[in-house]
């Protein structure tokens, strides 16, 4: 029996099981050679940087003995709540609604199920970018009665240069560390192989919360204005790394 030509052993040289062939037949070698040495550094950034926006978590609540009492108060305090909010304009980037709830209690003695309240929540959050109109903000929300507010919750754009300017201080950081490894070998790199983002991280600030819950008080609100709260933002840090491989000149040991 004849070989067909091109498929006998001298058309395709043995290379070692498990290890891949480049076009030319040589053997890859994911490790380097001393022909082609590679080297591997991680660089990192570490930035602190100014929060872009504040967020705000604001419930409004309403009670009452039956349903519609319950259900008119809540959309009636609601409704003030929004206005308030939105009186600010261009201060405030998003306002969106979370949840509604309008819940039954019911008495604890007796026989039966009796319905003893109703409970109404409804749940927003506002994002501000005027962080002068933070505090008083927060603070106005604050006084509304069955109103509770939490934050500020600092953060960063997700497109935020911060973020950008992290990456490329990552990279900038890996190239300057290979270098002075190759230098320390009296050699210099030749190539990159390899580069890989292993991620960046934006930590939230901690809540803090601003409000309270109060029952409904019979004071006008003039007597129960109080002076906007002095809201210091939290400066944010931000984090990358990147893993970097290099090929280097053979050095002379």
């Amino acid at each position: 029996m004849t070989t067909p030509p091109g498929t006998g052993p001298a058309a395709h040289p043995a290379t070692p099981q498990g290890t891949p062939a480049t076009p030319q037949g040589t053997p890859a070698t994911p490790y380097g050679t001393p022909a082609a040495p590679r080297l591997a550094v991680r660089g990192e950034a570490h930035l602190e940087v100014e929060p872009e926006i504040a967020r705000l978590g604001i419930t409004v609540g309403a009670r009452g003995r039956d349903r519609r009492t319950a259900l008119d108060d809540l959309t009636r305090r609601n409704t003030s709540t929004l206005d308030l909010v939105k009186s600010y304009g261009e201060a405030v980037e998003h306002l969106e609604t979370g949840a509604f709830s309008l819940t039954p209690e019911l008495t604890r003695h007796g026989r039966g199920e009796r319905v003893r309240t109703y409970h109404g929540t409804v749940r927003h959050t506002a994002t501000l970018t005027d962080f002068t109109a933070l505090g008083e903000l927060a603070t106005r929300l604050a006084d509304l009665d069955l109103t509770h507010v939490d934050g500020p919750w600092w953060d960063l754009r997700p497109d935020s240069p911060a973020h950008r300017r992290a990456r490329r201080q990552a990279v900038h950081e890996a190239v300057q560390r290979a270098r002075e490894y190759a230098e320390a070998l009296g050699t210099s790199l030749a190539a990159l192989v390899e580069l890989a983002d292993i991620g960046a991280d934006t930590p939230r600030a901690p809540e803090f919360a601003l409000g309270r819950m109060r029952k409904a008080a019979l004071t006008t609100p003039a007597e129960e204005s109080t002076a906007p709260l002095d809201l210091e933002p939290q400066r944010q840090h931000v984090h990358a790394a990147v893993d970097a491989r290099f090929t280097m000149i053979p050095p002379t040991l």
